[in-house]
This record gives C-alpha cells, structure tokens and sequence, in this order.
C-alpha cells in the first residue's frame, strides 16, 4: 500500500494552486534525478492528492485554440473570472464554486508506469463515485473524462473534465467533477473543444444540493481503493 499525502486546499486562487502543484511536481523528479546519481543512497519520492475549488476562472490546455473561449477581457471581467493558458493536455474548460478539482502529484514509479491506465482509473474513481448517487457515468471513447448517456448522442452530456501532465512519471493537474457548478459559466466557452455536448452535474441530474464534504470522502475511498493508496494527513 502506497503512502500518499492528501491536503485539502478548500477555496484557492487557480494560480496559487497551480504553483504549488509545480512546487511539488519538481520537488518529486528533483528527488527521482539526485536518486539516479546518488549511488546506494535512495530516498523514496513522496507523492499528494490534492482537493479544491476555485474562483470562477477558464484554462487553456496546451493542445487547445484560444477560440474556443467565446468572451473578451471586459466579458471575463464582468463575469468575475480570470483565464491562464496552463501547461495540461486538453482543451478549455471552467472551474469554480461547488466543482470538485482533483490535483493527483503521484511519483507513478511507485504505482505503474501506464498512463492509459492512469486515466482510467481517474475515469473509474469518478464512475464509482457517480454509482454511489444512483448516476450512470461512463468513459466516452475518443475522448477523456466521465460522461452520463453516450449511447444517445443528442442527450451525451459531460459531468468530469480531465487534463493531465505527466513528465518522468510524475503526474499533475487532473480532474474538475461537477458537483453544485454553475453551469452556466459553460456558455462563454466551448467546453474542451467540443461544440456538440452539454455539461451537467450532479446537482442538475438529482435536483438538489449535494453536499461537498460527502462527495470528497466517497471520492477519496474510490481513488485510495483503485490506486491502492494509503492517505495520510501532514500539514507542510
């Protein structure tokens, strides 16, 4: 069982999530390069699972087109959110208030060397998650995330985004699983590229509030279970 330290950052600025993740990010091959050379010496990397939301604000992946973002800098402005163009694979999509962002930093050295399949079972924590509240979700094949009626194409709706980087196995960015989001924040985008599907969450197919704190620990046992992962509470 892998040791993996999880911190939740509650309501965080996008920037300062972003940075501390690199802050990790090159803590984890920093250590895994002063290994290569260090001879008998060997210091296990650790790996974080970070949770959080966001102030409302839009991201660009590296394979996405500006276009896709369907507001000017005065419209971002009185929509009360920010954009960045980040280093993730995947298009544009939105955090804010009542969505559930996953951060994994995992050394994949310690777990598998597969990113295929650490995707799915991104995908899969999710899907479990979803069953829990009696929701069908489902992978969507030729794209990422979980998705909620795939075999009707005019009602396949995206309920988790995901976009991930990886480099010398060590994982970053992650998931955005829509909880209580405002979706109509999806409007001034086109959502990941694709200009044909709607978004939802679980509050709109429920038709109720649900609460956050619930749907963290259900989530957590999922990931830990999948990934085989011991979660641990350490404060710095």
């Amino acid at each position: 069982m892998q040791q993996v330290v999880f911190r939740n950052l509650g309501s965080v600025d996008y920037k300062e999530a972003w940075d501390y993740q690199e802050k990790l990010f090159q803590t984890i091959i920093a250590q895994k390069l002063a290994n290569r050379v260090g001879g008998n010496v060997i210091e296990t990397t650790k790996s974080y699972l970070l949770f959080c939301e966001h102030p409302h604000v839009y991201t660009l992946g590296k394979s996405g087109s500006q276009d896709n973002l369907l507001v000017n800098k005065n419209q971002l402005q009185d929509a009360n959110a920010s954009f960045y163009k980040i280093n993730r694979g995947g298009d544009i999509t939105y955090h804010g208030p009542g969505q559930l962002v996953v951060y994994p930093i995992l050394d994949l050295d310690n777990f598998f060397t597969d990113i295929h399949k650490y995707l799915r079972f991104l995908e899969e924590a999710i899907i479990l998650t979803l069953a829990d509240y009696g929701i069908h979700g489902e992978s969507f094949k030729g794209f990422t995330g979980v998705w909620l009626d795939v075999t009707i194409p005019e009602k396949t709706r995206k309920i988790c985004a995901m976009g991930v980087r990886c480099s010398r196995w060590v994982t970053m960015h992650g998931l955005a699983f829509n909880v209580n989001t405002e979706l109509d924040y999806f409007k001034n985008i086109v959502p990941c590229g694709i200009n044909d599907k709607a978004v939802t969450s679980i509050e709109k197919e429920l038709g109720r509030k649900i609460e956050m704190r619930e749907v963290e620990g259900i989530l957590k046992k999922h990931l830990s279970d999948l990934f085989e992962m011991e979660l641990i509470a350490e404060l710095n």
